[in-house]
């Protein structure tokens, strides 16, 4: 995601151990967000996710390969999307909605987490050059966390935020958009490419940030 490429270009890698440190808070953060997507399923009433192990948080289960690479390449990537069957559901096209949003508000959850978890280690440790790579992690799954949150909620297919938008249009719009939704990705990849939106994102990602901060007392 795009976002990602701005934090990533901001951020002094400085050592191995550092951009090791970066690797595992975008893995924390895409597995949060993927894993509850299927954990929303299920508790719907749709096993599919669990068939497929992905109630897991274990990151294998749930890294794209190629998507990772492209995050390093590109600075826009994926995760593998978890497979729901909406068949399941009572109310198929609410069902998509509950689980789609469940993603970012995972990784809201888990940047309040990380935030309080921040102002908790604040209060106890004393400061030196390990505790601050400590903070600085929390942080970083933090910003992350909010990122990829926001980013999901656009409501570009196949974007969670595009389930949320479907599920309230009527059902001949519904089916008229879903034809069109495998080019929702091209749609992607031209907005990162041309730079669409990328200052609007960040705006909101340290808007949220301050917003939480506000709230955990940091």
């Amino acid at each position: 995601m795009h976002y990602l490429n701005n934090l990533w270009a901001a951020l002094d890698f400085g050592s191995l151990w550092d951009m090791l440190l970066r690797l595992a808070a975008v893995l924390l953060c895409l597995t949060v967000h993927e894993t509850c997507h299927g954990l929303a399923a299920y508790a719907l009433g749709d096993p599919t996710a669990r068939q497929a192990h992905r109630l897991s948080l274990n990151p294998l289960r749930h890294i794209d390969w190629f998507g990772l690479l492209m995050m390093f390449l590109a600075g826009f990537g994926w995760a593998k999307p978890v497979p729901v069957n909406p068949n399941y559901f009572k109310k198929p096209k609410q069902g998509m909605a509950l689980t789609a949003l469940a993603g970012p508000m995972s990784n809201f959850l888990l940047a309040l987490i990380m935030l309080l978890g921040a102002r908790i280690f604040c209060d106890v440790a004393s400061y030196s050059e390990a505790n601050q790579r400590i903070l600085d992690f929390i942080l970083m799954v933090a910003i992350l966390s909010i990122g990829l949150g926001l980013f999901n909620l656009v409501p570009i297919p196949p974007l969670d935020g595009s389930k949320v938008l479907f599920a309230v249009l009527p059902d001949r719009a519904y089916d008229q958009l879903m034809r069109y939704e495998r080019y929702g990705m091209l749609v992607l990849f031209a907005l990162v490419f041309f730079d669409v939106g990328s200052n609007a994102l960040s705006q909101a990602i340290s808007w949220v940030f301050d917003l939480f901060c506000r709230v955990v007392g940091l």
